[in-house]
């Protein structure tokens, strides 16, 4: 597929040519042509696919070109080049069968996407001419699929599939094996700019530079099929971890990609595609471009759920109304998942999934301590990608639409800094709550907050903690076999004996027959 540039302006032909890797992107570009007219004298002979023009030249103008050029081949993708933003020469160019339109300053990266969208239109028409071919074609993926992806290997489909290789590719080429790839790629952005028109130009790419192996597009990945030794069809890049670099630097986007381990036969592929599918998980969770199914196979799984610690902590910059300290509470939940050379795909999520959970039972806990009626309504879901995996950003959001939640439907009003305190003693162990503890927290004077609480309550500072460490000692007992002597400590106190005496005064029974009480039921 050829490609012709005509300016009028050296430095801009010029640069065109050299700014751009045309034969990478599998293009072949022409020698630039000065003018519209010598353009013109070679079009016939060269037959370019694409023609990129300036819209203003001396002699015949880019308009004119496009119009006579089109006339000898009518299915020539035009792009025009103008240093004028006016739209009223878009207008005229469109109507005269130009398919795009540039700006001169348009950075490299939006002039390679608008070839390649070109070029992509030109390879449907030509596979529209050719019905056959495409039926062929969409047999082939079909079976392709059905083969690497589901495992499903009928009679002849090897065969079958190795007829439709083109090139070099043969069934010979993989008899020592082959292993799977599998590639993800971002950072296209725009309206006309689609996921899967950056695959197409991914695999056009790749096709080029590793033409040996076979590549297609599954949703919203790139599949690759390669020989089991494929050290001897990177001779050029070394590696494949240079060549996503290269792939990168051509494609001005982000590139990752996941690997299944080498099998014996064709007949196996899928069991590499399934591995190459598990690590393909494990890319949001590890900082690595390229993850292997054997760097990952041997994890047993980590942490499922989040520590006390940390569901106190969060309870805490829950009730402060604290974006920032949320924000870096969740960037380390995520930082120790990935530090953790036993996490699985599986468990990480468990665990972030039992953050938000904490995060709404905190925001039940405390609704039902201050006594407010009804249910908080919360502005968000937790939304996952196709995959399962919750992105940090995601789970961020969902935490912080708790937190304003609460802060605006139920921490308001005059009472606030006494919810405030009650809300904390409950985020936090009880063997932390004192008066100063709580004061200093809520920037209040200990006498002040003191004398707020018998106020609003009723009843003193002492007193309502008493009854909080008294309500906590009652669950333990009932569901805890811990001792006597544990449970005190967990809730406050040093001196069993004392609590005990606590408790009886409470309940009528020491802690010892509210046990067994409790177990006769």
């Amino acid at each position: 597929m050829r490609v012709l540039i005509v300016d009028d302006e050296e430095i801009i032909r010029e640069g065109l040519a050299q700014v751009i890797s045309w034969c990478e992107l599998g293009l072949e570009l022409l020698q630039p042509a000065a003018s519209g007219e010598e353009a013109l004298q070679r079009i016939e002979q060269e037959c370019p696919s694409i023609l990129m023009t300036d819209i203003r030249m001396n002699g015949i103008s880019g308009l004119q070109l496009c119009e006579r050029a089109k006339t000898i081949l009518p299915d020539l993708e035009v792009i025009i080049l103008s240093g004028y933003d006016d739209f009223s020469y878009a207008q005229t160019a469109i109507r005269q069968g130009v398919t795009d339109y540039l700006l001169k300053t348009s950075p490299p990266e939006d002039i390679i996407r608008t070839v390649l969208e070109a070029k992509r239109r030109i390879t449907e028409r030509w596979a529209e001419k050719g019905r056959d071919v495409l039926q062929a074609r969409e047999e082939f993926e079909r079976k392709w699929v059905q083969w690497i992806v589901h495992g499903e290997v009928t009679e002849g489909t090897i065969e079958f599939l190795a007829n439709g290789l083109s090139g070099d590719k043969t069934i010979n080429h993989f008899s020592s094996g082959c292993k799977v790839l599998i590639w993800e790629a971002s950072g296209w952005n725009g309206p006309n700019y689609s996921s899967r028109l950056l695959l197409f130009a991914l695999r056009n790419l790749l096709q080029d530079l590793v033409p040996s192996c076979i590549y297609l597009i599954h949703q919203q990945t790139l599949v690759c099929l390669i020989p089991a030794d494929d050290a001897q069809d990177l001779p050029r890049y070394g590696s494949w971890s240079r060549l996503l670099e290269r792939a990168e630097s051509l494609l001005k986007c982000s590139i990752r990609m996941a690997a299944g381990s080498s099998v014996a036969n064709l007949e196996n592929a899928h069991v590499s595609y399934e591995e190459a599918a598990c690590a393909l998980r494990y890319l949001p969770l590890l900082p690595d471009k390229i993850i292997k199914y054997l760097d990952i196979e041997h994890r047993r799984g980590g942490k499922n759920i989040i520590s006390p610690e940390e569901e106190n902590q969060l309870g805490v910059i829950l009730l402060d109304n604290d974006p920032v300290a949320l924000k870096v509470w969740t960037a380390q939940l995520y930082e120790n998942l990935i530090m953790d050379p036993e996490c699985t795909f599986e468990t990480a999520m468990a665990c972030l999934r039992s953050a938000a959970v904490a995060g709404h039972r905190w925001m039940d806990r405390t609704v039902r301590m201050l006594g407010s009626d009804g249910e908080v309504h919360i502005e968000s879901s937790l939304e996952a990608e196709g995959n399962g995996f919750i992105p940090e950003a995601a789970l961020f959001r969902y935490l912080h639409a708790i937190m304003s939640s609460y802060h605006a439907q139920v921490s308001q009003g005059p009472e606030s800094h006494v919810d405030r305190a009650k809300a904390f003693m409950e985020s936090v162990s009880l063997r932390e709550v004192n008066l100063q503890h709580v004061a200093n927290h809520l920037h209040l004077h200990p006498g002040h907050l003191s004398e707020l609480f018998k106020k609003v309550t009723g009843r003193s500072f002492v007193e309502f903690v008493t009854e909080l460490r008294m309500k906590k000692a009652e669950e333990l007992l009932s569901v805890s076999p811990a001792k006597l002597s544990e449970i005190a400590l967990l809730i406050g106190y040093e001196d069993v004996k004392y609590f005990s005496r606590l408790f009886k005064k409470h309940y009528g029974l020491t802690p010892s027959d509210y046990r067994e009480n409790r177990s006769s039921i």
